[in-house]
């Protein structure tokens, strides 16, 4: 191994028109569109799984809109990855032993599926990235985005990609090889939520100034193969109430599709208050609902994923253009929260990108900030999609899963019908982490063990994630101030970290179990799925998730 102390070689540096940090939906789409205007561009996308589409996780019922400008002929491709129209669209309120259904027609248009498509959205990252590569974009998965490269001026020169083959000392291995600076003219970040670079740049250009602070939930699926008897190709279900309290926000979903897959799914918004809740446990427990639990019996759990999901909308975009490139997608924040979509926004956001920065290249500018591509986000289809909805989240926030869902569905009515708000634009007030009550001052919560058969424990769930890293490699959860743990979060909050990540990373050990003595705060980061919800909820905010070597995390088949 290399002396550790020894001078780093130097970094391999390329050069493109334009790099792409992430592939999935948002950084593929800017990729295409880009080759598509102008179709001598050199274009770059890296990508940290290990594939296109290995860390892609959502629903997904999807919109299909943004492909439909994007790519006109995808229908008619014999490779198109969604086949599955939804047919049956329905919405219930659930109680502990029952539901009730709400009737389609009291509910805001917008918040029909009539004419979207179930499917994998990883499987449309992959169909997406196949039709890049034809296009003449360099694609290149197993390859984080480890550093922002800055110029003289401040301005953003492109990413480096992550040094391979560091020990988990910091020695360098015999494997070791130097990450690669790819330069641009241009550099688009399209990481999905709470992405690392998205965070920094966020950061170092104040983008987020005048705006209110991001929302954020953790979204939760399986996906499960079911008996052909309970299979319904197009069936879409989704429900809010328990098992949550009305405090607590968040839903379910439930979508059949193709080869009798049927993915379920729970999201929890993370601005919940009690510190013993697990979004985890929450989600087993919403399986043994009857009117999930007959679905699921008999079937085979194929693959589990956690991931992140922006909630914050129209209030919580942060300024996109800075020196040198652009947010698109998740990392700007363009979910659209009551419909439980983003990747329509993503795709619109990344051509939209993707015409700016053409226009700006063909008049001979580069690395300056794409101020139009700012400008012109709320006017778009984006925008128009994201201000409808602006005030649910808020509502839902302050008065609870009763008051404030009614009243959310009376403003998207409002806000259709006449085309203004009851409300105004509300505001979201504090960050998730800042929620949490004291220990003290909550009712804790206790979960049922699981039965193996429709509920299951964390490390079960994160085998069929098929989740790997380097196991010699340095631990890429980095704790601020390694105390916090122990000495505060413990005795405050229980060490809601061992509850909140949906992966078995977090635990505490104790020197003597059976007198809860000598405690010490463990890092399992092998498990990590990189949910990002320990960056987002931590109390503290004393996490700071930072990319693994590439191509680690998970691997997700069909989710």
């Amino acid at each position: 191994m290399a002396n550790e102390g020894s001078k780093l070689p130097p970094r391999e540096t390329m050069d493109f028109d334009v790099v792409i940090v992430g592939g999935g939906p948002a950084g593929l789409s800017a990729a295409i569109c880009l080759k598509q205007i102008a179709p001598d561009l050199s274009v770059a996308v890296i990508e940290k799984g290990s594939e296109i589409g290995a860390h892609i996780l959502s629903g997904a019922v999807i919109d299909p809109r943004a492909l439909d400008l994007l790519l006109p002929d995808w229908r008619k491709d014999k490779a198109r990855p969604l086949t599955t129209q939804v047919t049956d669209d329905n919405f219930y309120f659930l109680g502990h032993a029952g539901a009730v259904r709400l009737p389609n027609f009291a509910l805001p248009k917008l918040m029909s599926n009539q004419g979207a498509f179930i499917g994998s959205l990883g499987n449309v990252a992959r169909y997406l990235g196949a039709r890049a590569e034809a296009l003449g974009v360099d694609i290149f998965p197993g390859f984080a985005g480890a550093e922002v490269l800055y110029g003289n001026a401040g301005e953003v020169i492109g990413v480096a990609t992550g040094d391979m083959g560091i020990a988990r000392d910091g020695r360098r291995k015999k494997s070791f090889s130097r990450g690669i600076e790819l330069r641009a003219k241009y550099t688009l970040i399209a990481e999905g939520a709470r992405g690392s670079l998205a965070k920094e740049l966020i950061a170092r250009y104040d983008l987020s100034k005048d705006r209110e602070p991001q929302k954020y939930g953790i979204g939760l699926k399986e996906l499960w193969r079911v008996a052909p008897a309970k299979h319904h190709p197009g069936l879409v279900q989704h429900t809010f109430g328990w098992p949550l309290d009305s405090g607590t926000g968040g839903g379910s979903f439930l979508y059949h599709f193709e080869d009798r897959l049927v993915a379920v799914g729970f999201v929890v918004h993370l601005n919940y208050e009690n510190p013993t809740l697990s979004p985890f446990d929450e989600f087993q427990r919403f399986k043994t609902h009857l009117m999930v639990a007959p679905t699921l019996e008999g079937g085979t759990r194929l693959s589990y994923g956690a991931r992140a999901i922006t909630e914050g909308g129209w209030q919580s975009v942060p300024k996109l253009a800075f020196p040198g490139g652009a947010l698109i997608g998740c990392a700007a924040g363009l979910v659209n929260v009551p419909r439980i979509k983003g990747s329509h926004n993503a795709i619109f956001s990344g051509m939209l990108a993707a015409e700016h920065i053409v226009a700006a290249l063909k008049a001979g500018r580069a690395r300056d900030e794409l101020s139009s591509y700012e400008e012109s986000w709320r006017s778009s289809e984006i925008g128009r999609d994201l201000y409808k909805v602006r005030n649910v989240k808020p509502l839902w926030s302050k008065l609870g899963t009763y008051v404030g869902i009614a009243l959310g569905g009376l403003d998207m009515w409002a806000n259709e019908t006449i085309g203004h708000s009851l409300f105004g634009t509300l505001r979201h007030g504090g960050p998730d982490y800042a929620s949490l009550k004291p220990l003290w001052k909550v009712k804790p919560i206790e979960y049922p063990k699981p039965d193996g058969k429709l509920t299951f424990d964390r490390l079960s769930s994160v085998f069929i994630s098929n989740t790997n890293h380097e196991e010699d490699q340095p631990v890429h959860l980095h704790l601020k101030d390694p105390s916090i743990p122990i000495e505060k979060n413990l005795p405050e909050y229980g060490e809601p970290a061992r509850l909140y990540c949906p992966a078995a990373v977090y635990e505490v050990v104790y020197g003597d179990d059976a007198t809860k003595t000598d405690p010490r705060f463990v890092i399992n980061a092998q498990n990590c799925v990189h949910c990002k919800t320990c960056d987002i909820k931590d109390p503290a905010q004393n996490i700071d998730w930072v990319p693994p070597e590439g191509g680690g995390g998970p691997n997700y088949p069909n989710m």
